[in-house]
């Protein structure tokens, strides 16, 4: 046992030091700064996983298990502003993450930092979903447990509505938000723009009958880039915007409410981008009714 404490204390003293050492070279080559905060990321990560899978069965002993992500998420915020200088701001101006239970949350994904923008703005009871199959996965299914994680049985990959099924039910009885990524993978995008929307959030806030809470994450290609190997200190703005209604909608809405709540962000993110970087917003195009905008316009347009 005292050797393995022993182990541990070179291993994390020689990390801390060789974290400390691409932070003094970056003020000579700025790139250096990549891999600084890159190795200061993982190890605040490991540090609010393990607190996490704590919290969690302490919380669960106390009867707030659906806080546990949260709790988990707040100490990655802490630790990442510590250690990186890099932070999200959110701005709710109704206070929706505190007064509206249970929703369905939804974002943009642009990055693995996102993982940060959720422990910034994640509210108390609620949960990511994730896989049935990740429940057998040691640490991070037993976290997922633990915390109230909502998992998702996907026999049937081709139709959103079954898999959201059991979902819904889940944050029906145990009135739980969720919070999902309807793009379904990261953009990586170095303008404001937004992938096709998935259906599944869509058609699981109507089946529970629950609003849909669109959160837009300014971009912050300029922040962090694994293209440009950038990774700088800064803050990004969080914008919580109106819940959407879902109550009386029908399988039959979804597409009509998929489309709409994705040009809704897409005109917020714009926005927002423009407001950050300090640039004219461009003129919306109208085509049948519908806003046509894109972040190549705003980036002429400055």
């Amino acid at each position: 046992m005292a050797s393995l404490l022993a182990y541990l204390e070179y291993f994390f003293a020689g990390y801390a030091a060789l974290i400390v050492f691409f932070y003094m070279l970056s003020l000579v080559i700025p790139k250096a700064a990549f891999v600084a905060r890159s190795l200061a990321s993982y190890i605040a990560l490991l540090a609010s996983t393990m607190f996490g899978v704590f919290i969690s069965i302490a919380m669960r002993l106390v009867g707030w298990t659906h806080s546990a992500q949260w709790a988990a998420g707040r100490s990655f915020k802490y630790l990442m502003a510590l250690m990186t200088g890099i932070t999200f701001v959110v701005e709710d101006p109704k206070d929706t993450l505190n007064t509206l239970r249970p929703a369905v949350f939804i974002g943009n994904h642009q990055t693995e930092l996102d993982v940060l923008m959720l422990g910034c703005m994640f509210p108390k009871h609620c949960s990511m979903t994730a896989k049935s199959s990740l429940k057998k996965t040691p640490f991070l299914g037993w976290f997922m447990t633990l915390s109230g994680c909502i998992f998702i049985n996907r026999v049937n990959t081709k139709d959103a509505r079954n898999v959201m099924a059991g979902a819904a039910d889940e944050i029906r009885s145990k009135r739980q938000s969720v919070y999902l990524f309807p793009e379904g993978t990261r953009s990586y995008a170095k303008e404001p723009s937004l992938l096709p929307f998935k259906k599944g959030a869509f058609h699981l806030a109507i089946q529970a009958q629950v609003p849909i809470v669109p959160c837009v994450v300014a971009n912050y290609s300029h922040i962090f880039s694994i293209k440009g190997f950038e990774f700088n200190a800064g803050t990004v703005p969080v914008k919580v915007l109106d819940p959407i209604p879902t109550a009386g909608l029908t399988a039959a809405d979804v597409d009509e409410l998929a489309r709409t709540t994705r040009e809704l962000m897409l005109k917020e993110l714009m926005e927002l981008t423009a407001r950050v970087r300090g640039q004219a917003l461009p003129a919306a195009k109208h085509t049948n009714g519908a806003v046509r905008a894109s972040g190549v316009d705003m980036k002429v347009a400055a």
